[in-house]
């Protein structure tokens, strides 16, 4: 069970507690776009990801019969839904070749310019990104697609990859700092290449 020590009652998870089958749709709607983006990511692919977030509802929803009211009252749930996600597109694509999955969500309206060869610098500035994070070992990834495009709290980071507190701090550091050594190496690449 993932639990979150002095987080806030989830007013989700005392609907949980006290109706699991009345209560489980308001999960669904609030969580299905947030878990099919995060499956999208692990993936690659839109059909995986929808398989994906499907599934790790109907595990969801079946490890909640099982559990009592005051089990279900303590649950982190979000951190709980965002593991169940991991684990299922980790058992669903254990041993196949992981994908190169875009981050081209990340908005970047904040750019006062908008013309064409600014729009087209920013996307390929976002895929080389995007190639960078997808390079770093699993354990950093993993945490900075958690903490950064997911924008989970690093206490959540932690409880999702059922990693102790500073194990997920110390993680996010380094692939942070593996990925600026990446991209100094990267611009310095560019710039040789002129």
């Amino acid at each position: 069970m993932v639990s979150i020590g002095g987080a806030a009652p989830d007013p989700l998870a005392e609907a949980l507690a006290r109706d699991l089958d009345g209560s489980f749709e308001a999960v669904v709607r609030e969580y299905q776009d947030r878990l099919y983006s995060f499956a999208l990511r692990l993936t690659g692919r839109p059909e995986d990801a929808e398989d994906v977030a499907q599934d790790a509802f109907v595990r969801a929803y079946r490890a909640l019969q099982g559990y009592g009211p005051d089990r279900v009252r303590q649950l982190a749930l979000k951190a709980w839904l965002y593991r169940i996600t991991l684990n299922v597109a980790r058992n669903r694509f254990r041993g196949k070749k992981r994908v190169f999955v875009p981050l081209e969500d990340w908005d970047a309206s904040d750019d006062p310019s908008d013309r064409p060869d600014a729009r087209a610098e920013r996307r390929r500035e976002r895929a080389d990104l995007a190639t960078l994070v997808a390079e770093l070992p699993e354990r950093y990834k993993n945490a900075i697609v958690l903490r950064y495009v997911e924008g989970l709290r690093v206490e959540e980071v932690a409880a999702v990859l059922k990693q102790p507190l500073g194990t997920t701090k110390s993680n996010l550091h380094r692939a942070v700092n593996a990925l600026r050594d990446a991209i100094s190496e990267s611009r310095r690449d560019r710039r040789q290449d002129s």
